[in-house]
């Protein structure tokens, strides 16, 4: 049995506060610093909990004040924690997470400052410059990456539902793309050409351009995880640690 995320754990648990009606509409969470140490756990776990219930509808932030429980019904967009474990479902995301990104990157060329584009540059070749070892295993993980274009579009719900995704599909994800030694070079000089026209879009400033450049990236990520599927069967399970 698959053992779940931290985030997960801390999701749950205040579902459940939530459900059972310990967390009252209107009533406050406690702080992010309160629930590291309630659950022993970084504030980037807490903070990826936060996010999955803000994605669901179920507490809204308060500017300066803190994050509080929806009085309002919760929407029904919801990734069941089985739809997780299955290459098609898998990829399924990753097409509805296609469609945001396209239009994030238009907007973050149309929105950010030049210094946020300069600082989306760094992290590109922070990211691209730091795969593993030739020794290990061999993935390509961008997706900090991702969510500084998303920032720089200036629309918190395209941040808050990628940082959602985040914590759903970055442990499937970093399994998904192992490779032979010898494609290596291949693979890692492919995906940096994709990030170097995305940002070169958006240093321009030139939003078709950045939609097409994160159309093909995403697109080819999507026929790299299919070819995955076709590798392992269709109906298999994502690789586990």
């Amino acid at each position: 049995m698959r053992r779940k995320s931290l985030s997960t754990v801390v999701f749950e648990d205040l579902l459940e506060q939530i459900r059972a009606g310990r967390l009252s509409p209107g009533a406050q969470l406690p702080t992010e610093a309160e629930l590291c140490e309630l659950f022993a756990v970084s504030r980037t776990v807490v903070r990826e909990a936060v996010a999955r219930l803000r994605s669901e509808g179920l507490v809204i932030p308060r500017q300066g004040k803190g994050v509080f429980v929806s009085e309002a019904p919760p929407g029904s967009f919801a990734i069941p924690e089985q739809d997780l474990h299955a290459l098609p479902q898998t990829i399924a995301l990753l097409e509805l997470r296609l469609g945001v990104e396209v239009e994030a990157a238009g907007l973050c060329a149309e929105r950010c400052s030049g210094a946020e584009a300069i600082a989306i540059r760094d992290e590109m070749e922070r990211v691209d410059a730091g795969h593993p070892d030739p020794a290990e295993t061999r993935i390509h993980y961008d997706y900090d990456f991702h969510l500084m274009i998303a920032r720089g579009a200036r629309n918190p719900q395209i941040v808050d539902f990628l940082t959602y995704l985040r914590g759903q599909l970055a442990p499937r994800l970093q399994l998904g793309y192992i490779l032979l030694p010898a494609l290596k070079d291949d693979y890692f000089d492919r995906i940096h050409a994709e990030h170097r026209a995305i940002v070169a879009a958006i240093l321009r400033h030139d939003p078709d351009a950045a939609r097409v450049a994160m159309r093909l990236h995403l697109t080819n990520s999507l026929e790299r995880l299919r070819a995955l599927a076709r590798a392992v069967g269709q109906g298999a399970d994502m690789p586990s640690a």
